[in-house]
């Protein structure tokens, strides 16, 4: 029958209580043995010896007083009487009563008194040799208790020290066993086993235990090319990404890093994954300008004796209590090539269409000169559109070359006083055919009387141009766009609304990056160009 372990540390405490009252039981037994039998020198032994005594001195004192003494002799030997217990003590004890009477019955205070001493001393001496010998019977009664009382402790100091060492492994030792399976469960050991042949809880809890790793062995076999091949579509997938990028987790443990970022930072992947990011940042100032540097603007990297051109972006990822983030680095050198290119071409081409529209606008004042001939009112109002043709184209070019010194940061402003209105006019006449090509609706509301301003008049319609041209791309045909223009605290603010897609709010603050569009746009381009 199985027995609990419960019932195990019950009768162990029970067993040791046996042993307890049995050493106790003992030790009270003999002890009970000794007392009774001083009891019994006490009562019968010791009790006669006084008797004989008072009834000695009562013969010494027989000359002196004889009634009393003969008084005091009766009363003492009436209780030696009641108190005869050894062999012999009868028979002397009768002899000294004969004695006594004969005693009682003479007159004469000097009677030979020698007969009745010696009875009194056979008495006594009766008694202190039953003295002697029960005094031996209890020596050996010490002796016998005191060897048993130290067997049964020797022997019950055994049985307890055997039973306190080996009773706390019955407890101990599984709970030991279960405490190192766990821990190799928790190293993902699961082929660990404990082997407990008890029938009690312990046996159970080993059961069980062992039917649990075998499932998580079972379970971790049977998902293991799952994950493995899930590990390799992920990474297949994080390779496949055109920009590079780092993925970090909230504790600063570097997750994973492509095959791009890798070639940026010229590093392994074994130096790098699983690292944390304080670790990298001590080996590589690449890195670490990446993870502490919070500058978004685009910054140079020579790759291949090539320069490359890079923008930072941050991508929060939240990751249970705390936020993960992967850094993507966004290749713009294409971007950066077009706009060298472009400002180049806009420069380049801008000088060089100057001389043939200078060499035009020489020849149209030529044919102006009646010396060379008299021209028809026709002729004249073709002369004079060809001169605003001219002009418009000029100015173009102007504007062209303008802007190109904006991009390449030598722009100069020519702040004078002037309308509102006129900036607003001229913005409207550059993209009304824009607006009507996506049959657009420009509605204006300007507040009446608006006072004169300090401002760039071409350079301002640049910026609201620029809100038009962006408001008109991201429109849907048929739609609607907003121009207010109010004074506001001593100021003028023009503000542009439409009704597209418009831009989420964690990409407001990146507005104003070259290059910089918001992920998911369908627009193509460089940007916004603000």
């Amino acid at each position: 029958m199985a027995v609990s372990v419960r019932n195990k540390i019950w009768f162990g405490t029970i067993f040791l209580f046996l042993l307890l009252l049995l050493t106790g039981g003992a030790g009270i037994y003999y002890t009970a043995i000794l007392k009774a039998e001083a009891k019994a020198v006490l009562k019968d032994n010791y009790e006669s010896l006084l008797y004989c005594h008072e009834m000695q001195q009562q013969l010494d004192s027989m000359t002196i007083n004889r009634g009393r003494s003969l008084q005091h002799f009766e009363q003492a030997l009436m209780r030696q009487e009641h108190n005869i217990t050894e062999h012999g003590e009868d028979a002397a004890t009768g002899q000294l009563r004969t004695l006594f009477n004969e005693l009682k019955q003479s007159d004469s205070a000097h009677q030979n008194l020698k007969p009745i001493q010696g009875e009194i001393q056979r008495v006594l001496f009766l008694n202190m040799n039953a003295i002697h010998d029960k005094n031996a019977r209890a020596e050996a009664t010490a002796e016998n208790a005191l060897t048993i009382i130290i067997a049964l402790v020797a022997i019950v100091f055994l049985i307890a020290f055997t039973f306190s060492v080996n009773f706390p492994s019955i407890v101990t030792g599984p709970i030991l066993q279960l405490s190192d399976a766990i821990k190799e469960i928790s190293n993902k050991n699961y082929s660990h086993r404990i082997y407990i042949d008890n029938k009690d809880e312990f046996g159970s809890l080993a059961a069980a235990f062992n039917t649990m790793a075998g499932r998580l062995e079972y379970f971790e076999s049977s998902n293991l090319n799952k994950l493995m091949f899930e590990k390799a579509r992920a990474e297949a997938v994080i390779n496949s990404l055109k920009d590079a990028s780092i993925g970090i987790d909230k504790n600063n443990i570097i997750l994973f890093s492509n095959f791009q970022a890798l070639q940026l930072l010229g590093l392994k992947p074994g130096e790098i994954v699983g690292k944390t990011v304080d670790e990298v940042c001590a080996n590589n100032d690449l890195f670490n300008f990446l993870a502490k540097n919070e500058n978004t603007a685009p910054f140079k990297i020579v790759v291949d004796n090539r320069e490359n051109y890079f923008v930072r972006e941050v991508v929060e990822v939240a990751q249970g209590e705390g936020n993960s983030k992967v850094i993507v680095l966004r290749n713009i050198t294409s971007f950066k090539e077009l706009d060298v290119a472009k400002t180049n071409f806009i420069a380049t081409i801008s000088h060089e269409l100057k001389t043939p529209l200078a060499a035009s606008d020489l020849g149209l004042k030529l044919l102006e000169d009646e010396r060379i001939g008299k021209l028809s009112d026709e002729q004249k109002e073709l002369i004079q559109n060809l001169k605003q043709d001219n002009r418009r184209i000029l100015k173009i070019l102007s504007e062209l070359l303008n802007m190109s010194q904006v991009e390449a940061g030598r722009i100069q402003l020519d702040v004078q006083q002037i309308n509102p209105m006129v900036i607003i006019f001229n913005a409207l006449e550059t993209v009304a055919a824009s607006a009507r090509e996506k049959n657009i609706e420009i509605v204006n509301k300007i507040d009446e009387q608006l006072p004169a301003i300090n401002a760039d008049a071409e350079k301002s319609t640049w910026v609201l141009n620029n809100f038009f041209t962006n408001a008109i791309k991201y429109s849907t045909d048929g739609g609607k766009i907003e121009l207010t223009v109010k004074q506001e605290n001593g100021q003028i603010v023009f503000s542009v609304a439409d009704n597209g897609p418009g831009i989420a709010p964690e990409y407001v603050p990146r507005l104003f990056e070259r290059y910089f569009q918001v992920p998911g746009s369908k627009e193509k381009g460089t940007g916004l160009g603000l």
